[in-house]
């Protein structure tokens, strides 16, 4: 049986699971080829961590995405595979944490606030 290296990446409230085997590149998401899924710039951006390795060809890449947004599917899928190549090989861990692959945004849309129409914004104001 083919070895596989699975992890998990996140970003905002999307999650990707994703499976690493040795192959010839193929990248597929939720079933579906990854230029089916995504946009050029979103491909650039969650496959990013493979370019800077230089093991662009090496891997099949196989993953599940849910939750969020396009965007936020993407940087979920960037941080699983920076976190499945690290299992595959220790050795990648050095740089990709300093190219802040390893790294989980943890940025969040903030909660509306009652009271408010937002979360910052305020109803507007009436001195008389």
């Amino acid at each position: 049986m083919e070895e596989r290296y699975y992890a998990t990446g996140r970003r905002k409230t999307s999650v990707a699971r994703v499976w690493l085997t040795l192959g010839n590149g193929k990248v597929t998401v939720n079933k579906r080829l990854v230029g089916d899924y995504f946009s050029e710039m979103q491909i650039l951006h969650a496959l990013q961590p493979l370019r800077s390795l230089g093991v662009a060809g090496d891997f099949d890449i196989w993953c599940t995405v849910k939750g969020g947004g396009v965007s936020g599917q993407a940087g979920a899928l960037r941080h699983g595979l920076a976190r499945a190549l690290v299992v595959a090989n220790e050795e990648f861990r050095k740089p990709l944490r300093k190219g802040g692959f390893l790294t989980r945004d943890s940025r969040m849309v903030e909660r509306k606030k009652y009271g408010q129409p937002g979360a910052r914004k305020r109803f507007q104001f009436s001195k008389r």
